[in-house]
Parts: structure tokens; sequence; C-alpha cells
């Protein structure tokens, strides 16, 4: 049983990494659809 214990269930670079690209594209998106928005009303005015 400590042998289980000693095992890391969780690879904190892994996922810091991960988070990491998952916030960047989640601002990508955001941007890319602001500036879509406005881009739209700007050609409507």
């Amino acid at each position: 049983m400590t042998q289980l214990i000693n095992i890391p269930l969780v690879s904190w670079t892994n996922g810091t990494i991960m988070i990491a690209i998952f916030g960047l594209v989640c601002i990508g998106l955001v941007t890319a659809l602001l500036i879509l928005v406005n881009s739209g009303k700007k050609k409507d005015n």
C-alpha cells in the first residue's frame, strides 16, 4: 500500500501547461469574436 501512495496522481507541469494553452485559446476566440462583432457594426453604420 505504501507504493500506491507514493505514485503521483497529478502531473502539475503538464496540467499547468494544458491550462495555459486552454486559456490562450479562450482569449484568442474571445478577441476574434469581438473583432468580428465590431467590424460588423462598423459596416452597418
